[in-house]
């Protein structure tokens, strides 16, 4: 049976107050003193987010002030339960209780084999019966470093490739195919999206382009990348801004591997344990990756990370990839749990279900609020991206591809189903050619027959990460936590845990409207689509 968890308003079990307001400010203030004085200048979610939780129950945090929020961070796509779901605390006091030993380095026991049997049994089926996991430090970081020894090792090639905007982790070879990247020797290619799309076209056609794009650096023998140990991709990108990747694209990219012998990495960090709507976001295309780096979530809540790859990859010697924490007991007990309850209570369809509502609902906000410039994301992955000004300018043009002025029913901005689209009128991407492809984007002449008319390129308003931060800041003065990501910091970021209620996501929603319209009105924008609009029917537009 479904635990359900404490609903806005409610109060949390076994909490009684016993401080004064007074008191408990003066605690709270002296703490973020403290932690400013002390900790270091690289600490990031406490510059924006100055609370201090002190207690917590699935999507509510309760701070040393005494104040309440909903908390739409969830430790960065972590607490896919929320905070403290009974079936976590239960699994880590049998643990505790049982005497079981919690350091174990990588030594079997019983606790790592039924992690072990629960997460092979949520795996894609065709890496499932052929699989192997490797066990990291704690951090994905660590894991992702892992996968790309692992590559390395079994094809004896060197280099990798890694797609603009991604965001990996921070140790130096993570750090190396993340987008932030100074030293860079990872080849980028592009990562298709339609709001700001590399090549100006978006949709389907965009993404055929970024495929091709990646064909081309492969197989032209000047192109300056030789073959690769193997390709990293996020199926959809978190920190480069809520960008999911089309499901053609992926398969695309999954043939492309495939026909190279380039193994091909998925990065499910923070897409995976049902979080957009499948339990592994590499599902929505059917894909089957050679290795799937895994962490957040697995871990229930606290720190675990896993390397999952085809057995044929199993090249190591003894040792060559190690870590004293690796053996997390704790963390495995919290993950099979987690990974248990998710599946066996359907909440992977929950989130494809609510993520589609809450999405549909952003999106109507954006069309009251020209500071939103787009509203993108999959199941309960959710992206809001602030934008400058307003006008005609704004994303795709009257005729853009497919004909969407917008968002279309995909719930990707300007995107309907074409050519590319598998099921599209031109049939299976498999099947397609370059000459479908130029006759679908029109690059042979710009205006002429079959080419793309003056002002359906899209135009996107200038991203603007201040908008972003003045929505963040008064968020959080209406007790909502959300978190901030994209290539300028300028998208608004939805990560609920996936056991959030109906009643608590409208009240998500509704305190995430009054401050985009606080945000707005300060702007001196806030109804500016709707006088458009008023403007043009009445013909003085």
């Amino acid at each position: 049976m479904a635990v359900t968890e404490t609903a806005p308003g409610e109060a949390m079990a076994g909490h009684t107050p016993v401080e004064e307001p007074s008191t408990a400010r003066s605690a709270h203030e002296g703490i973020l003193r403290r932690q400013s004085a002390r900790e270091s200048a690289a600490r990031t979610y406490a510059r924006a987010l100055p609370i201090v939780p002190v207690r917590a129950r699935g999507l509510t945090i309760e701070g040393a002030d005494g104040r309440r929020y909903l908390d739409c961070l969830s430790g960065a796509g972590t607490l896919a339960l929320g905070h403290n779901h009974p079936v976590v605390l239960e699994a880590i006091r049998k643990v505790l209780d049982s005497g079981a030993p919690l350091h174990v380095l990588d030594l079997a026991t019983p606790v790592k084999d039924a992690f072990i049997t629960e997460l092979f049994r949520t795996l894609p089926p065709g890496l499932a019966d052929h699989a192997r996991v490797q066990f990291c430090s704690p951090a994905g970081t660590d894991a992702v470093e892992a996968a790309f020894k692992l590559v390395r090792a079994a094809t004896g090639r060197n280099g990798m490739l890694a797609f603009a905007g991604a965001y990996h982790g921070m140790t130096a070879g993570a750090l190396e195919a993340s987008g932030d990247a100074f030293d860079v020797r990872v080849a980028r290619l592009p990562y298709p999206q339609d709001y700001r799309c590399p090549f100006g076209v978006g949709g389907p056609h965009g993404a055929e382009l970024a495929a091709r794009w990646t064909e081309s650096v492969l197989d032209d023998p000047k192109s300056g990348v030789p073959l690769p140990a193997g390709m990293i991709l996020e199926p959809v990108q978190g920190e480069g801004g809520v960008l999911p990747a089309p499901d053609a694209w992926m398969r695309r990219m999954r043939r492309i591997t495939a026909d190279r012998s380039i193994p091909l990495i998925a990065d499910e960090v923070q897409t995976g344990v049902g979080r957009t709507g499948a339990f592994w976001a590499v599902e929505h295309s059917g894909i089957t990756p050679d290795v799937m780096v895994l962490s957040k979530a697995i871990g229930g809540s606290l720190p675990l990370s896993v390397v999952v790859y085809r057995d044929d990859l199993d090249v190591w010697e003894p040792g060559a990839h190690a870590g004293t924490f690796r053996g997390n007991q704790l963390a495995m007990a919290a993950g099979t749990a987690t990974m248990a309850y998710v599946r066996e209570n359907g909440l992977t369809e929950r989130a494809a279900t609510l993520g589609a509502r809450m999405l549909d609902q952003l999106r109507g906000l954006s069309r009251e609020f020209s500071v939103i410039g787009d509203v993108r994301g999959r199941g309960l992955m959710i992206g809001m991206e602030m934008a400058e000004g307003e006008g005609e300018g704004d994303g795709w043009g009257v005729a853009g591809p497919g004909g969407a002025n917008g968002p279309d029913e995909t719930g990707r901005s300007g995107q309907s189903t074409g050519p590319y689209e598998a099921g599209g009128p031109g049939g299976s991407d498999e099947d397609r050619g370059a000459a479908g492809l130029l006759g679908s984007v029109g690059l042979r002449s710009a205006g002429g027959e079959g080419g793309v008319m003056p002002g359906s390129i899209p135009h996107p308003r200038p991203a603007s990460s201040e908008l972003a931060v003045a929505v963040q800041r008064e968020c959080l003065r209406r007790g909502l936590i959300v978190e901030l990501g994209g290539r300028h910091a300028s998208v608004v970021r939805l990560l609920p845990p996936l056991t959030i209620t109906d009643e608590q996501a409208t009240a998500v929603l509704d305190r995430l409207a009054d401050a985009v319209a606080a945000v707005a009105r300060g702007h001196g924008s806030g109804a500016g689509r709707q006088q458009q609009r008023r403007r043009r029917s009445e013909g003085t537009g």
